[in-house]
């Protein structure tokens, strides 16, 4: 039975050894997607853009929520509450998949050749993508509201980089665990769904009493969420401190689910 190197390195080397293949099949994720659709990728656009909508009427309108420090503008608070969903959005469609990467390919699980622990990564590739451009869409709508975005934006992909090690880790964890426990999936939609509640996305932290930030503050989206947020919109750099303990702690978790992919491939033939 062939042993499968889960060392840090190992992973590291995954990603760049097998970067035209991930290239390849992210590539085919993207537009596999909306093949055969009238609009095609424009709905990477729309898609985000009704459920931005929808949110900001119940809570700007029917809830009367308004960001602490804000005014009562509703586009002000449809531009906040996207910057958070960016993120989010971008966490739960890579982690709602990860149950069904390898059940979905079990033609992958039978070639010893094909790098299985590559799967994750195509998968953030293509959540990136669309995250992208959505982005893209907040961009446009915040230069036609307020003008030009402030210089802390570009502070957004160091924010998202952490982000990604902690998707792929939980990614390698439930793709593998998913093998061996079939009900994950159903758990996975279940939890992630009550995570968006939890998370300070249609909220800032400073609205919620004091005794229950340390609940929140325990959320792994929390960190990164509040600071796309205070980036994009409200002009803050990211704090550069929590900012390198959140990669050190995500790059722990990413290796800790790449290890424990690698450990339980070996049986993925024999139980698929």
């Amino acid at each position: 039975m062939p042993s499968f190197n889960s060392s840090p390195r190992a992973m590291l080397n995954s990603i760049l050894n097998n970067k035209s293949l991930i290239r390849a099949l992210i590539l085919r994720e993207i537009t596999g997607r909306y093949k055969g659709s009238i609009l095609g990728l424009f709905w990477s656009f729309v898609t985000p853009l009704f459920m931005l909508l929808v949110y900001t009427f119940f809570f700007s309108v029917v809830f009367k929520a308004r960001w602490s420090g804000g005014s009562d503008s509703k586009s002000e608070f449809a531009l906040v509450l996207f910057a958070g969903l960016l993120l989010f959005n971008l966490f739960a469609e890579c982690v709602n998949r990860a149950p069904g990467l390898i059940l979905s390919n079990p033609n992958y699980v039978k070639k010893i050749v094909f790098p299985l622990e590559i799967l994750p990564i195509v998968s953030l590739g293509a959540a990136l993508f669309h995250t992208a451009i959505s982005l893209l869409a907040w961009l446009l709508f915040y230069v036609v509201l307020f003008g030009i975005p402030p210089v802390t934006a570009l502070s957004l992909p160091l924010i998202i980089l952490p982000l990604s090690w902690l998707i792929l880790g939980l990614s390698w964890f439930l793709a593998a665990l998913s093998i061996y426990l079939r009900d994950i999936s159903q758990l996975i939609g279940i939890l992630t769904t009550a995570l968006l509640f939890m998370s300070p996305v249609f909220y800032p932290l400073s609205a919620l009493p004091d005794s229950y930030h340390i609940f929140l503050k325990s959320n792994p989206l929390t960190f990164p969420v509040e600071m796309a947020r205070n980036a994009l919109f409200w002009g803050a750099w990211p704090h550069w401190g929590g900012l390198a303990i959140y990669y050190v702690i995500t790059f722990l978790v990413a290796w800790l689910g790449f290890a424990w992919f690698q450990k339980t491939r070996k049986g993925f033939a024999d139980v698929i």
